[in-house]
């Protein structure tokens, strides 16, 4: 038998048609998408092309979003792949949906199908006498199908909802405060939980006086198991009290880290490593005209989430059965993890995603659903909700990975770059709930490894480039260059736990191409928007460069007046999805500050243009957080960032003026707008710090310290 022909993006794992959508009496249609709201909008754009598809008003379209026992598994939200994956599937799903229900009405009417159309969900002929309704039609029957993908998409000429600037159905509520947050959740009997954690990653508890805290007001239970200690509470307040309570009865044995922050990028490039050559390309023809060679080394810190409300979860088990609600980008696959945790079929868990505030990666939403649900097993049938306190959020979530990139080039006689060398050193990029989705028992989830009989650590992956990459993320250069070589050496070691983080490895290798082009444009005495053209063939990357330069008022060899500076960076996501070139204006007084941002992105065809211009300022914005002041700190006992004032992030007043222009294609494919920005805004900021004192920082954040040492 032959092996089933491979459909568009997640269709091919989920082909039942009846999975994707069903049409109710009320004459709306309940849509299904695996891909769940994370702020980026995109239960929204996976509406419009659902309504587009099938010809009716984007009001009748009802969305579910990530439930194991409603939505089809389209993995974890990330990436910036919800559109490629999801949006190609949704588009084929509701084509032929629309194709089946135009047979049948044909048949009925006694219409040819192609003398039909459609309006709104009522299917007609040229005389619009006889006519059906979608909701008339046997759809339930009709659906209960596997996809085919024979049904071609509408070409973009004929979109009336798709590129238009739909308002986001997840925006009213939260502008109104109306309750819509995991952590708004209240079911009935509902109790409360927290967790007390180790003070140091390898810490071992040793005593624990467990009657001390069992006989505080409200504790309802107390759950020892291993390094493992929890309390379930009748109230929030209760469990907050006697979670501290727990924590002073709580002695424990510490083990040292192997390094601190101030030595891990030498420690990282001191490791064994696993070797993987990305790009090797030469001409020694070209090499060999050479006139000049540079190198240099750029770094980047551990970056914490920061998300502003921290994890949170419910859950209740009852008679052998688990139910969860959660904020976790795949709730297939922490339904994997809790289930081998748990040593039950993951038919006996069932996971709903639920908002929460913000996470941008793999933060601890996943890890603290695994924490209400091992206290749920102490109250069985009532449900408990954990949410994470704020140390709990910056001292145990995955932060984003340390980073050390090496480049080395060569110039010719003209100022032409002629030889480009990249080398990075970096753990694995992630640690999600069964990326690898292999069966072995081994888990990513926090307190798994703190039980009395603990499940192993899943060992730190990285996804293949052929995906687009972790640690190598952006790391071959979009430039022509005639000979090229990018390796990419991988530490196992972990000092601290690391995992998926906006835009992965992309963030630190951009920043370190993109400030080695303007380096090695003022060596060749170019202009670093001229020098950048001259390297790069690519006509949408240099129309995003052309026109980000056009609407910031770019002048070649426009001197500082040394309290402010202008400089220009650019990247091609994933080297293969969407464009974005920025130019970052700064002032220095009192301390460097972005003053405005304008940048030119093209990622195909825009499905919904305002949400990718929303979700192209909000990565701008943390962008610019990250390269002024994030880092997580940590010395040879403890990670000591814990609290807001020991991890500022930038503040409204902080905000620059940003703006964003669009190069709509509708007949590109859609990419996703989410992770673009990261890199090409942080190379900016530095280039422009260059441009006005003449100094180039290459450690991250570009801290006041920082610039003095440099000055000095």
């Amino acid at each position: 038998m032959s092996a089933p022909v491979k459909l568009p993006g997640s269709l091919n794992a989920n082909r039942r048609l009846a999975r994707w959508l069903h049409f109710n009496p009320d004459q709306t249609i309940t849509v299904y998408t695996g891909k769940v709201e994370i702020g980026q909008g995109v239960v929204t754009a996976m509406a419009q092309i659902a309504a587009e598809e099938l010809d009716v008003a984007l009001a009748r379209v009802r969305m579910v979003s990530g439930d194991t026992a409603l939505t089809p598994d389209e993995g974890h939200t990330s990436g910036s792949r919800s559109i490629d994956e999801g949006g190609s599937a949704m588009r084929y799903a509701c084509a032929e949906a629309r194709h089946l229900l135009l047979q049948e009405a044909s048949s009925r009417l006694d219409i040819p199908a192609d003398k039909l159309t459609v309006e709104d969900g009522v299917i007609s002929g040229f005389d619009r006498i006889r006519k059906l309704s979608y909701w008339e039609l046997p759809h339930a029957e009709l659906l209960d199908r596997d996809a085919t993908a024979a049904i071609k998409p509408k070409p973009a000429a004929r979109h009336t909802i798709v590129g238009t600037s739909a308002a986001r159905l997840d925006i009213p509520a939260k502008a109104t405060g109306t309750p819509r947050f995991v952590h708004d959740l209240e079911l009935p009997g509902m109790l409360f939980g927290r967790v007390v954690r180790p003070p140091s990653y390898a810490a071992r508890l040793t005593a624990f006086d467990v009657d001390a805290v069992r006989k505080l007001p409200g504790v309802v239970a107390v759950v020892r198991d291993g390094n493992f200690i929890g309390i379930v509470a009748a109230r929030e307040e209760q469990a907050i009290k006697a979670r501290q309570a727990a924590a002073n009865a709580a002695q424990w044995q510490e083990t040292p880290l192997p390094t601190d922050d101030s030595g891990i990028h030498d420690y990282l490039q001191s490791r064994q490593t696993k070797d993987q050559v990305i790009v090797e390309r030469a001409d020694p023809a070209v090499s060999a005209r050479a006139t000049r060679s540079f190198e240099a080394r750029y770094t980047r810190p551990y970056v914490a989430h920061a998300s502003l409300g921290p994890s949170c979860a419910l859950a209740r088990v009852d008679n052998g059965r688990v139910e969860v609600w959660t904020h976790s980008q795949g709730v297939f696959q922490l339904r994997h993890d809790l289930a081998t945790v748990l040593d039950l079929p993951p038919e006996a868990i069932l996971v709903h995603h639920a908002e929460g505030a913000g996470c941008y990666g793999h933060n601890g939403a996943d890890d603290v659903a695994l924490d209400a649900v091992l206290l749920a097993r102490a109250v069985a049938g009532r449900p408990v909700q954990v949410q994470w306190m704020r140390e709990d959020e910056f001292a145990w979530e995955p932060y984003g990975p340390a980073m050390v990139v090496k480049t080395r080039a060569a110039l010719d006689q003209q100022g032409n770059i002629v030889d480009w060398a990249l080398e990075l050193w970096s753990n694995g990029h992630t640690g999600r709930p069964n990326a690898a989705k292999t069966p072995d028992k081994v888990n990513s989830l926090l307190a798994a490894r703190h039980l009395e009989n603990p499940i192993a650590r899943r060992p730190q992956g990285d996804p293949p480039m052929s995906g687009g990459g972790g640690m190598a993320r952006n790391s071959p250069a979009t430039y022509d260059f005639p000979n090229e070589r990018v390796i990419a050496h991988r530490v196992e070691e972990m000092p601290l736990r690391v995992s998926a983080l906006r835009a992965l490895g992309a963030t630190a290798n951009v920043f370190a191409i993109e400030s080695f082009i303007d380096e090695l444009a003022a060596a060749a005495g170019a202009d670093p928007v001229e020098f950048r053209l001259r390297h790069m063939k690519d006509e949408r990357a240099r129309a995003v460069i052309e026109l980000a330069a056009q609407q910031a008022g770019w002048r070649a060899g426009a001197a500082s007046d040394g309290t402010s500076g202008r400089g220009i960076a650019f990247a091609q996501y994933k080297n293969g999805y969407g464009y974005l070139a920025v130019v970052i204006e700064i002032g220095l007084e009192p301390d460097l500050h972005v003053t405005r941002a304008v940048a030119a992105v093209d990622v195909g065809q825009a499905i919904n243009p305002d949400g990718i211009i929303n979700q192209t300022e909000g990565g701008i914005i943390q962008a610019i957080s990250w390269t002024l002041k994030e880092q997580v700190r940590f010395d040879r006992a403890h990670v000591t960032t814990r609290t807001w004032e020991d991890y500022p992030i930038l503040t409204f007043p902080e905000v620059p003026r940003v703006e964003v222009h669009l190069i709509n294609r509708p007949d590109e494919a859609p990419l996703g707008a989410g992770e673009m920005a990261a890199g090409p805004v942080t190379a900016a900021i530095a280039n422009a710090l260059h441009h006005a004192l003449g100094v180039r920082i290459r450690d991250l954040p570009l801290t006041r310290d920082r610039i003095t040492a440099a000055l000095t």
